[in-house]
């Protein structure tokens, strides 16, 4: 492995990675995404019988998008002399301005949707034949609301106690506004937990070896990265990073036929709004054609609706078939942990490690070494994913 390079010898390179840092700062979409009067409009919904419309709102942005867009594109990447580097920051480019575009539109019905669209992409025919022969699986002998449930201050007491294998510090923090059970955010190290949420033990092993065993562990990596980018993010790095999360609930052993079910029906969520499904609609979709409970129904119908219409909830169920396939082959997972990055550039990451532009992870993903996965009808399953 090369030394670490100084910012001499790629003083360009450096500049455009800094200058991308500073501007990319006000533009994490999860911060915009999730709506501000969730609770009020779950009561009007249920309310009306499952026909009504919600109205959701969402927080103020904080950024002018136009001066990003024009900061953006006025980098001068012909200075970054090697093709593969260059490559990587002009998607990159593209990528985050794809970003603005939808937190730019949030709220604005389809405008958000096919921003979104262009950013996520939607389900293949392939993702939806995975989803269906997921839910051919009998899951009926794991009944989560029969077990004891805790509170979010005790999951904050859980998530705590399971942060003593990392060294890093993160902030949490408990919140009334957010469509997921808990989540990572990226440019504050803070992972939220949903206030009025009720977690299984099993819940809170799926979500600690989740958001901190994978998102937390990329968070850190890529902070100590000579090159910002690694921490911003790759171009498509949800999908390779939720399939990694996702795998290490499977290594750690608390992946569920109950939890692949919920990332099937995100497919088939994410897929009905390209067929112009309503928020109604989708929710009769689940709630009433696949027999999921109304709570559930409506956490997956508000995850793809929010903003009108997000569709990156579909990008699990591809993630952790590509990570599952990587990993059965014997490819090293430690590059995958180096930041916020994505399988296709790999070879450009590599590139960067020779070049001494980029270092190995300091933190790895104990599940991954400890395979505590005992069910050999989860390994059936993703083995058959397509």
């Amino acid at each position: 492995m090369s030394k670490i390079r100084t910012t001499d010898e790629y003083q360009d390179l450096f500049d455009i990675d800094g200058n991308l840092n500073r501007l990319v700062r006000n533009i994490e979409l999860l911060n915009y995404i999730n709506p501000l009067n969730i609770a009020s409009e779950k009561k009007k919904f249920f309310s009306a019988k499952y026909n009504y419309e919600p109205e959701f709102k969402y927080p103020k942005i904080r950024f002018n998008g136009y001066k990003l867009h024009r900061l953006f594109f006025s980098q001068r990447l012909e200075r970054i002399t090697d093709n593969d580097i260059r490559q990587l920051y002009e998607d990159i480019i593209y990528e985050y301005s794809g970003l603005i575009e939808c937190i730019e539109t949030i709220g604005h019905g389809r405008k958000f949707y096919f921003n979104s669209l262009k950013s996520f992409g939607t389900p293949t025919e392939k993702d939806l034949d995975n989803a269906k022969f997921i839910l051919r699986f009998d899951d009926s002998n794991f009944n989560e609301e029969m077990l004891p449930m805790y509170n979010s201050a005790e999951a904050r007491e859980y998530f705590d106690e399971f942060s003593k294998r990392y060294d890093f510090n993160y902030n949490i923090k408990i919140s009334n506004n957010l469509s997921a059970a808990a989540m990572v955010l990226n440019n504050t190290q803070t992972l939220v937990l949903r206030k009025s949420h009720k977690f299984s033990l099993n819940q809170l092993k799926v979500l600690t070896n989740h958001e901190i065993g994978v998102h937390m562990v990329t968070t850190f990596n890529g902070l100590i990265q000579p090159l910002k980018v690694f921490s911003n993010g790759f171009p498509n790095n949800v999908e390779t990073q939720e399939g990694l999360a996702v795998y290490s609930e499977f290594m750690s052993g608390c992946l569920t036929i109950e939890r692949l079910k919920e990332l099937a029906f995100r497919v088939i969520a994410v897929d009905s709004l390209h067929k112009g499904y309503s928020f109604a609609d989708t929710f009769h979709l689940l709630h009433s054609q696949h027999k999921l409970n109304r709570d559930k129904a409506f956490v997956i119908t508000l995850r793809v609706h929010r903003g009108g219409g997000f569709t990156k909830d579909h990008l699990y169920l591809r993630g952790i078939r590509n990570v599952y396939k990587y990993a059965k082959n014997g490819e090293d997972l430690g590059i995958l942990l180096t930041g916020k990055v994505s399988q296709e550039y790999i070879p450009t990451i590599e590139k960067l490690q020779e070049l001494g532009l980029a270092v190995p992870p300091k933190y790895f993903t104990d599940a991954y070494v400890n395979n505590d996965n005992m069910d050999p009808n989860l390994d059936f399953i993703l083995k058959s994913l397509k």
